[in-house]
């Protein structure tokens, strides 16, 4: 045998070989311990179509992230102006991205004006009404920024929550100006991922006041839970509006089960700032209810009976264990910069999935079976050679899925049957011109040359318009699209190379040693 037909031939079926390893894992449940040491054994992932789960698109509030901002920028310059014995009053946020306060004494109002405009240069000064009323709105590409920060730091913080509640393969995204796409396969509680990934998680250290009728105050409801009688009473706290700590400090959060007959709680480490604060509010406050706010609800307001160190507090509340393990995640993957809101939402049972995958392989047998009985009838012997090589493309097109790992979803699955279209078309146009050059009164290895030879430009040509479309369709698409594109591409690939390279082995080797051999075709 020619040197060089051995080395195809090698090629070949090494080629076959390891595209059956990497489909190994996906065929086989229990693999032996050897194979998860020395090969690979992941299976091809599974989409959200074809295993089930939850499919959320969701808007982040951008606005209410400024106006996150602003109000704390508001706190900041009405603490430096104190420092600085500059007398203020009646702070006020003005809409989205101003906030006005009034000067006590118009000689501090040029001090005040020089300060700003050194240190805050992110603030433009607005006319007011009063000379002893300034405003200052943000500079528009502070607006941009802080907006565009928010889906940022939204998009990490659900990615870090989500990898936390241990869900596989997920598809985390950002899709528009201000939207998150988010695909959680084989999610079996909706409701749960939904308040898991929405909650703001925005937590907040106050104290109570011991005169609620005072004025500046915040009512806010909580509930008490009594652990005697389980029973939950719904309760308004009356909390001063001065935030003295907030969850930017924590460091670690655990959820705990609870004790004789609590409710679980969740254990908060501050870090070294964190705790430092922690201390100096429990010293300063003693014989106080601290309020621990969450999302604006009161979760518990222990009364602080001596000053507390070493950095750690809890959160009690009416929690389930999972509701405890959820508000854990939250508070150490962090709170989201502005609220969203889910405007695109899609559940998908595991039981429609597994429909989708019988269907699609049913279409995909029924479909190959067809082609190889059609091949087998119109050109017999070389029909044989066209359906091995076919086989091939289907094990390599699959082996490679498998190996990078890539997610098959239902238009996947209709990419793999275009892709045995495809196949049989490349072999069509060879077969044909074989079967024209042995009328013309060429030899079966002149035909076969020729043959491939002359359909060889037709077959790239075809092959590279489709596998520019599938680029264009994977760059520009997303979810489903993406998942028909890639399989498409990939089997693009795996046609040239099956039609054009392992079917020219297989009639090689038949040919080879064999002058007077004739062609069935």
């Amino acid at each position: 045998m020619d040197r060089g037909l051995i080395w195809r031939a090698v090629t070949v079926v090494v080629s076959v070989i390891a595209s059956v390893v990497f489909l190994v894992p996906s065929m086989v449940t229990e693999l032996p311990g050897w194979w998860k040491t020395v090969l690979p054994s992941d299976a091809i992932h599974l989409g959200l179509d074809l295993r089930g789960g939850i499919h959320m698109v969701l808007e982040v509030e951008v606005e209410r992230a400024v106006e996150n901002s602003v109000d704390l920028l508001m706190e900041q310059l009405r603490r430096e102006a104190r420092e600085k014995e500059i007398a203020t009053r009646d702070w006020r946020r003005e809409g989205e991205d101003t906030l006005s306060f009034e000067l006590v004494s118009r000689s501090k109002r040029e001090e005040l004006e020089t300060f700003l405009a050194d240190t805050y240069g992110n603030m433009v000064p607005e006319e007011a009404a009063d000379e002893r009323r300034l405003r200052y709105s943000l500079h528009p590409e502070e607006v941009k920024s802080i907006k565009e920060l928010a889906v940022d730091q939204a998009l990490e913080t659900i990615r870090n929550r989500v990898d936390e509640f241990g869900v596989a393969e997920p598809t985390i995204q950002r899709t528009g100006v201000a939207g998150i796409l988010v695909q959680l396969p084989g999610v079996q509680d909706p409701e749960r991922a939904k308040r898991l990934i929405g909650r703001t998680a925005q937590l907040r250290f106050q104290i109570v006041s011991e005169d609620p009728n005072a004025a500046g105050l915040e009512h806010l409801s909580g509930v008490e839970y009594d652990a005697f009688t389980k029973t939950e009473t719904e309760v308004s706290y009356a909390v001063e509006r001065t935030v003295l700590m907030s969850g930017e400090v924590i460091s670690d959060a655990r959820h705990r089960p609870g004790q004789f007959g609590d409710s679980p709680y969740v254990s908060i480490t501050l870090n070294g700032r964190g705790a430092r604060i922690f201390e100096r509010i429990t010293s300063e406050n003693v014989q106080r209810r601290l309020a621990i706010v969450l999302d604006g609800k009161v979760q518990s307001a222990p009364v602080i009976r001596e000053r507390i160190g070493g950095g750690r507090a809890v959160i009690t509340g009416s929690f389930d264990l999972d509701e405890a393990r959820d508000l854990a995640i939250v508070l150490r993957a962090g709170a989201l910069p502005a609220p969203v809101t889910i405007a695109e939402e899609r559940t998908v049972g595991p039981s429609l999935g597994r429909d989708s995958i019988e269907s699609g392989t049913r279409s995909f047998l029924i479909g190959g079976l067809l082609v190889i009985i059609f091949m087998l009838i119109y050109y017999r012997l070389v029909g044989v050679i066209a359906d091995v090589a076919l086989l091939i493309n289907v094990i390599v097109l699959m082996g490679v899925l498998a190996g990078f790992q890539a997610t098959l979803t239902l238009p996947g699955i209709a990419g793999l049957v275009l892709t045995l279209g495809m196949a049989v078309d490349a072999n069509v146009l060879i077969n044909e011109r074989i079967r024209e050059e042995l009328r013309q009164g060429q030899t079966p290895h002149a035909a076969v040359e020729e043959g491939y030879a002359r359909a060889l430009p037709a077959i790239l040509d075809s092959n590279a318009t489709t596998f520019l479309a599938g680029l264009i369709l994977f760059q520009f698409g997303s979810g489903p699209i993406k998942g028909f594109a890639l399989t498409l591409c990939i089997g693009i690939a795996s046609t040239i190379y099956s039609a054009v390279f392992c079917s020219r082995v297989l009639h090689d080797t038949y040919l080879q040693g064999r002058p007077g051999a004739s062609v069935s075709i």
